[in-house]
């Protein structure tokens, strides 16, 4: 079975296998299609190949094991390269609202019919890209991922704008001509929009935010069903790449050694590490439960 970072890999190959293809068929079709939204389209998918590949680096980068100058792993490298894909997806979207705005300045031909075909096929294509992509993202705990599908989901409303946009322009007829470069226009405002819902849990994941409840309930549930666990105090999670680093206070009985305690406390660690597997390392501290104030933060 593979791993998760395997997995991750194995998509991010197919994402740049996919947008690299799909450039190539939008600007061609754009340019002999007289359609800027299909250019516009293009312009998108080779910044796509780009943050693909960057997404590649990074995960191979942060599925380096823990050394000397790190040692909690290199995982933290994988929102960086998150933060770079959304530069991409910004310098992407300010071409594309200036180059919209050049060509609704400029009396052009109204696009060929033909590009609604292309339009529709890339619009269904990069749907199903976006699912297989945010499916692994999920499965794969992978930010960058994620970041890379919310590409391919932006990739398939912006042709979808460009489809309605030409398809203006088609059945008007005169002078609505830059029906298509409205819609591109329009498309690099969704596409910011998609760059500040990728950024903001990087954001959160690089700082360390309090962000998942659900894995410490998780976590509380497995500790405390180990024998001499009385009950869990404080519980924190910080995610590094695709694992996690837990830190827990464990209550015990006051009166047993320290040795008694060591082993309790090992023992809780094994059964995490065993129950949920994307959980990396795990801190353990070992506070007296008789009469302790409990404070589960």
């Amino acid at each position: 079975m593979k791993s998760n970072i395997e997995k991750a890999i194995s998509t991010s190959y197919l994402s740049i296998l996919g947008n690299a293809l799909l450039a190539i068929i939008k600007g061609i079709a754009g340019v002999f299609g007289n359609s800027y939204a299909l250019i516009a389209d293009a312009i998108e998918s080779t910044t796509d190949v780009f943050s693909s590949l960057l997404v590649l680096l990074g995960l191979k980068y942060a599925s380096r094991p823990a050394d000397d100058n790190h040692p909690y792993g290199h995982g933290k490298a994988e929102p960086l390269i998150t933060f770079a894909i959304v530069g991409f997806l910004v310098v992407s979207a300010t071409v594309i609202a200036y180059e919209s705005i050049q060509h609704i300045r400029t009396p052009h031909k109204v696009p060929k019919p033909y590009t609604l075909i292309v339009l529709g096929a890339i619009v269904i294509i990069k749907e199903i890209f976006y699912r297989v992509v945010a499916r692994r993202g999920e499965q794969t705990k992978s930010t960058a991922l994620k970041a890379d599908a919310w590409h391919h989901r932006s990739d398939a409303i912006t042709s979808l704008m460009a489809f309605v946009g030409i398809s203006i322009a088609l059945f008007m007829g005169k002078g609505y001509e830059t029906a298509d470069d409205w819609a591109a226009l329009f498309a690099s405002g969704f596409i910011l929009y998609n760059a500040y819902l990728i950024l903001r849990p990087a954001l959160g994941e690089v700082m360390d935010e309090h962000m998942y409840d659900d894995m410490i309930l998780d976590i509380r549930e497995v500790a405390e069903q180990v024998e001499g666990v009385k009950e869990t105090e404080k519980c924190y999670v910080r995610k590094t790449g695709m694992t996690y680093h837990v830190d827990l206070h464990i209550g015990v009985n006051s009166e047993i050694s320290v040795k008694e305690g060591h082993f309790i406390a090992h023992k809780v660690k094994d059964e995490l590490l065993a129950k949920i597997p994307e959980i990396a390392d795990v801190l353990i501290h070992v506070e007296p439960s008789d009469g302790f104030p409990i404070n589960k933060g």
